[in-house]
Parts: structure tokens; C-alpha cells; sequence
């Protein structure tokens, strides 16, 4: 079974979006940053990357099994048309099936799952084949951290500063977690910094 995991483009102070939804610009240029083409299953999103960044984001993909996110951001995407950009089915934690977008999307690689982060993942775990699980990082990443479920953690940190916004991590529960690491590896604008998450002590 894959490792249970969380990656996103974050600034230099910690955010994975700046004030009032801003700074996407700048926090995803790098997937513009080169002319490597990186395949993506939605027509209208496209990655040109530079030769380090694709190298990484093929093995990272390669690994991936599923995607497990949370309600707001599937309706800030209309939940990509139905197909994610990455071509990976998604668990979207829920408090409530969205039976209309349901019944639009036939066949659409989604479950939705009501019942908490455990429930998300072990879904996500069933979806994924034996690969790897990838959680959203805010909220989602949180909960999956303070519920002992997180086990690696990925920043692609970008050269900004946001000032705000939302976090990589918000509340964690016990505090603080050690982490192991990292690895490293230098892209075209953006650092990828890869860490293992130490298991929660029993005591």
C-alpha cells in the first residue's frame, strides 16, 4: 500500500494562497517555467516545465494513485468538469453529496465521503491501486496530521512573500510534530522540498 502524502506550491512565509484567493501567479509560474510539456487530462489546463521540474512531477506522478480534497476546493473548480488535471481519481470530503453535480458527471472517477478524514483516506487508499494517497494541503493535510494519518509532506517553495492568506497547515492537534529530511530538489523558480512525517508517540 502507498504512503499517505501532501504537496503544494507554498510561498517563503507559508501560504498556499495569498489574501482574498491572490498570488496563484506567482505560486504556480514554475508549471509555466520551461518548455518541457508535462501531459495533462484537461483540455484547458496545460504545463510547459523546465528539465529539473518535469524530471520531478513525472516521478511524482508515477507514484500517485489518488487525491483526496476537500468540498471548498472542489466547488472553486466545478470539480475540474469532471476530470482532474492529473487524470487521478478524487475523494472530496464532504458534509453533503452534491447529487446535482453527480448526476451531470456519470461515471466521473469521484466519491464523496461524509463520514471524516479516516473514511477519506481509507477511500482514497481503495482508489489508488497501492499508490500513493495525496491529501489537499490546508484543512485536509491537517486533519490527516493530527489524526496520525499523514506520512510525508512535500513544499515547492516559491521565491514570494504573500503576507497572509491560507497556510500550508492550519490546526494540527499535538504540537509540536518532527519530521525527517529533506530531500531536495532545485527547479526553474521553486525549491521541492520533500520530508517524512515521524509517526505520533503512543505515549
Amino acid at each position: 500500500m502507498g504512503i499517505v502524502t501532501t504537496s503544494a506550491s507554498v510561498s517563503l512565509d507559508g501560504y498556499i494562497s495569498g489574501p482574498q484567493g491572490s498570488g496563484f501567479e506567482h505560486l504556480f509560474a514554475w508549471y509555466d517555467g520551461g518548455d518541457h510539456e508535462f501531459p495533462s487530462a484537461n483540455p484547458g489546463v496545460s504545463f510547459r516545465l523546465s528539465a529539473a521540474d518535469h524530471a520531478y512531477l513525472t516521478a511524482a506522478m508515477e507514484r500517485l494513485g489518488a487525491l483526496v480534497v476537500g468540498r471548498r476546493l472542489f466547488d472553486l473548480t466545478d470539480g475540474w468538469g469532471g476530470t482532474h488535471p492529473l487524470d487521478k481519481p478524487v475523494v472530496v470530503l464532504t458534509h453533503a453529496v452534491p447529487q446535482e453535480w453527480v448526476d451531470a458527471h456519470p461515471g466521473a472517477p469521484f466519491r464523496f465521503v461524509t463520514g471524516g478524514i479516516e473514511d477519506a483516506v481509507a477511500a482514497g487508499h481503495d482508489a489508488a491501486g497501492g499508490l500513493d494517497v495525496a491529501v489537499n494541503a490546508g484543512e485536509i493535510a491537517s486533519q490527516a496530521l493530527a489524526a496520525g494519518l499523514l506520512e510525508e509532506v512535500v513544499l515547492d517553495v516559491v521565491p514570494v512573500l504573500l503576507g497572509g492568506g491560507v497556510p500550508f497547515f492550519g490546526a494540527i492537534g499535538a504540537a509540536p510534530r518532527l519530521l525527517d529530511g529533506p530531500d531536495v530538489t532545485p527547479g526553474e523558480r521553486v525549491t521541492h522540498l520533500r520530508f517524512r512525517v515521524r509517526p505520533l508517540d503512543p505515549a
